[in-house]
């Protein structure tokens, strides 16, 4: 891959008229103001689309030269972003959301790009499932129903607590996807999480709860499994698997069975990057959309590919079998009851990459639900917030340039003249309540366990 010209000595060259299409293109969409840039990750597997835009030239393509670094975990990533020291990241999609409100932090941090949907799950450990099993129905060939609810839980949740015992489990840190998806698993089967309550020093998420709930890196969650530190705790993969091939844990339940085709990831940088380099921002999404559809065309052909790379110990680092075993359709629960889930990982499918408004507002839901957000907040409120942090008009500009180009055909993408931002009103719950992003407060009453309007701490 060449490096490009800097835009000085494209302005020699454009009186040649052996100027080629590449340059052309640069001219219309706007030379890279910034082309050394460096992006952060954590190890897990729906980091793919930076791993392959690297891995396969679309950032090169771009203009962009960009060094990819492993962090130690979100706080370490989010702070990097925050202070410059990374210029962009794959983050939760709660942490742009939480850092633009002022929870835990306070940074103006966008994201242009959805990296995936779906991608989590919960497990336990051995002994916690030998005590689930016997409130699991169960198919003829003697294997458990899916999804399993955490109805199967309460039983042993309740013994645990009649002796007095917590019962600690894990997620990956206080606005990440997997604390809410592991909340809204244990409630919707009447286990209390707990709340968290800011106004009074107390951001713990412990508060009334019958599980205890705290916060594991995700490379470390089978190691603490297996130390007996946690019961059980949700991850993203390769993490679930993981647990799977030590022998020392089975995932109960996929984020794909709690909420099917949920939001997960995203693709963070401040609000200031964007606005301080615009063309690098068009075009390190373009790079990113070009990754993700790499990822999924072809009924996920290129998904072993995909797996070689990432399970390099520069990106996610487990053995090749480990990543295999989700990414590219399947999952294994207990060990040998592998079961088809096409959709497990999804990067492109679906729409799966635009930055919807409602996403963000479901994040926002379960913010107020657990007491993130302490007071009652009006629906434009959620509104409003949704629109300073995700950012379809750019993510627009990337796509419409890369159908201009021929790169992309339209149906690839929503339909950019009647989109708004919000998904139609989604049905796919665990426990069938409705979610309508237009509606977030009438959407936060329709729970039993949690925060409702006109409640506080």
């Amino acid at each position: 891959m060449k490096k490009w010209l800097k835009p000085f000595k494209y302005a020699a060259i454009a009186a040649c008229v052996s100027l080629g299409a590449t340059a052309v293109q640069a001219e219309k969409l706007g030379y890279p103001e910034k082309e050394e840039l460096k992006f952060g990750f954590i190890k897990l597997t729906d980091m793919a689309p930076i791993a392959i835009a690297y891995e396969k030239g679309y950032f090169e393509e771009e203009g962009l030269y960009v060094t990819i670094e492993a962090q130690a975990n979100w706080k370490v990533l989010l702070n990097g972003v925050i202070d410059g020291s990374l210029d962009g990241a794959h983050m939760l999609a709660g942490q742009p959301i939480a850092a633009t409100m002022g929870f835990g932090t306070k940074a103006d941090i966008i994201t242009p790009f959805s990296m995936d949907l779906n991608g989590n799950g919960i497990t336990v450990s051995n002994e916690i499932w030998e005590q689930m099993k016997p409130h699991i129905p169960k198919m003829a060939d003697g294997r458990p129903v899916h999804p399993i609810k955490a109805d199967a839980l309460k039983p042993v949740v309740e013994k645990y607590k009649s002796d007095g015992k917590p019962f600690n489990m894990g997620m990956v840190f206080p606005v990440s996807t997997h604390n809410y998806e592991l909340r809204y698993w244990l409630a919707a089967g009447g286990i209390h999480p707990g709340y968290y309550a800011p106004h009074k020093g107390d951001i713990s998420g412990q508060i009334d709860a019958d599980a205890l709930l705290s916060v594991t890196p995700p490379p470390q969650m089978p190691a603490t499994l297996e130390a007996g530190t946690i019961y059980g705790y949700c991850v993203g993969e390769p993490w679930n698997q993981q647990a799977v091939f030590k022998g020392i844990g089975v995932p109960v339940v996929t984020d794909y069975e709690i909420w099917k085709d949920n939001p997960e990831k995203v693709f963070g940088i401040t609000k200031q990057f964007a606005e301080k380099y615009p063309n690098t921002t068009i075009r390190l999404t373009r790079a990113l959309i070009r990754a993700a559809k790499w990822l999924d065309e072809n009924n996920n052909a290129n998904r072993p590919a995909a797996v070689k790379i990432l399970s390099q110990p520069n990106y996610v680092g487990a053995d090749y079998d480990v990543i295999a075993n989700s990414m590219t359709g399947t999952f294994e629960y207990e060990k040998g009851d592998k079961r088809d889930v096409p959709d497990f990982n999804v990067f492109f499918r679906h729409n799966a990459t635009y930055p919807y408004y409602s996403d963000a507002i479901w994040y926002l839901t379960q913010m107020r639900r657990w007491g993130q957000i302490s007071e009652d907040k009006s629906d434009d409120w959620y509104k409003d917030m949704a629109k300073k942090v995700y950012r379809p008009d750019i993510y627009e500009k990337a796509a419409q340039s890369l159908i201009e180009e021929g790169l992309m055909v339209s149906k690839d993408f929503p339909d950019f003249s009647t989109e708004d931002g919000y998904r139609d009103p989604q049905t796919h719950f665990i426990d069938n309540i409705v979610y309508d992003g237009t509606k977030p407060n009438e959407y936060i009453n329709k729970f039993s366990i949690g925060l409702k309007q006109g409640q506080k701490l």
